[in-house]
């Protein structure tokens, strides 16, 4: 491998790119080096092999895994991915970014993060239960309602919440409907949660809108993936009085200057499989919704979709993340360099575990709020999150992640040096 190939390599490993943006905190804040040296690492990683019974009856083995960040604040939460390219370094930084996420929202757990190597559009729903029942065992001891919490993550969902919830149960005897969170309402799940992490993203893109001067009115947005969150966000930013001109899948991306239907839209995919292909809109491949010249662009993927490599293209003036790691630190540099306004993921799609910790506690309380209850309590923790970071921005003269690390990383530095080094 060559040494430019290499440096490419850990410009777009993701475990690196979560370091150092601790690093870069570390070298403008007088925090202990020690403890930032401690939140740089997990603090446990398992990985399991998960044999299961396919429907032809032959036996594959599935590598799994659960990574647990940080949880001086509070338990372990984080997410359950399925995807054939799942690895470690990606859990280990989406758990590293749950960790801070937490923090910048201010809400009492620590960062965890789980994912099979898998293709699951090729597994049928049996097989996809037993793959997720297996996995739940093996990883049973170190999950639980005051030790971590999975959620749904890429391809998972509140059916597979419900077999890991049952599963989990079936080992303590007992219903255990806070072990999980995003689980269908039927077994504990939380009104307002299917849609917390676009909602969170949409307070988001407002609240920069106030301060960038953009009128909501006819602004033209730009979405890259398609899924529970690019398309959620689609409509709720309709809802605004935005237009969404653009929208992406894996398949390739589709544009209407005029503006799309979010729900229409949402139809067609549903029944052809991708978004190309709407009637009346222009079919265009998926990497050019990012260098479309809008008022907003919702990065809503996968991680490192804006690169070195592709953000001289971008031409929005918000940029609000609702995927983890959608843009590489260089990248970052650049976006602040020509005044676009970046709300990063971990505090823009922090609406999803904020309405997950909603759902905790009514899980452990046994109670059941409104789905008006909790948006008013979501709204009220997104614009408070976006208004502490956005002064520390103005402050420090940092983009907005920095801005965000450092409230986030001080957080926990605090609650570590509070607590000691044990032994």
């Amino acid at each position: 491998m060559s040494g430019e190939e290499d440096k490419q390599n850990i410009t777009l490993n993701p475990f690196e790119i979560a370091k150092r943006q601790i690093d870069i905190v570390a070298k403008m804040t007088n925090l202990n080096p020690d403890l930032i040296e401690i939140i740089k690492h997990p603090k446990r990683i398992l990985e399991v092999s998960i044999p299961v019974r396919m429907d032809d009856g032959k036996l594959r083995v599935f590598t799994g895994y659960r990574v647990q960040h940080n949880d001086a604040r509070g338990p372990f939460k984080g997410g359950i991915r399925y995807h054939f390219q799942v690895d470690l370094d990606e859990v280990k930084a989406l758990a590293t970014w749950m960790s801070i996420k937490t923090a910048v929202v201010d809400i009492p757990y620590g960062g965890g993060k789980g994912g099979i190597i898998c293709n699951p559009k090729e597994m049928s729903q049996p097989e996809l239960e037993r793959m997720t029942r297996r996995f739940t065992w093996e990883i049973s001891g170190i999950i639980g309602p005051f030790r971590d919490i999975p959620a749904p993550d890429v391809n998972t969902n509140p059916q597979t919440m419900a077999w890991i919830m049952d599963t989990y149960s079936m080992s303590t005897g007992r219903a255990t409907p806070g072990v999980v969170t995003g689980k269908p309402i039927a077994l504990g799940g939380s009104l307002g949660r299917n849609e917390a992490t676009s909602r969170g993203v949409v307070i988001c893109a407002r609240e920069a809108a106030k301060i960038t001067g953009v009128k909501l009115k006819d602004a033209t947005v730009a979405i890259t993936g398609y899924g529970n969150v690019g398309y959620n966000a689609a409509w709720l930013i309709e809802e605004l009085g935005a237009k969404v001109v653009a929208c992406s899948d894996s398949k390739g991306g589709i544009y209407d200057p005029n503006g799309l239907d979010a729900r229409k839209v949402r139809k067609h995919k549903s029944k052809t499989g991708s978004v190309k292909g709407y009637a009346g809109a222009k079919d265009i491949a998926g990497k050019d919704i990012i260098g479309l010249d809008v008022d907003f662009l919702f990065p809503c993927a996968l991680e490192n979709e804006i690169t070195s490599e592709n953000v001289d293209q971008v031409k929005a003036r918000i940029i609000s993340e609702g995927a983890n790691g959608p843009t590489t630190p260089e990248a970052d540099e650049v976006i602040f360099k020509k005044g676009i306004f970046l709300v990063p993921d971990i505090l823009a799609n922090a609406g999803g575990v904020t309405v997950s910790y909603f759902e905790w506690l009514q899980n452990i309380r046994r109670e059941y709020w409104t789905e008006e209850a909790v948006n008013e309590k979501l709204e009220y923790r997104m614009v408070k999150a976006f208004h502490e970071v956005h002064d520390i921005a103005k402050k420090e003269t940092v983009h907005m992640r920095t801005a965000a690390y450092v409230l986030a990383v001080g957080r926990i530095a605090t609650v570590m040096e509070l607590r000691g080094l044990y032994p």
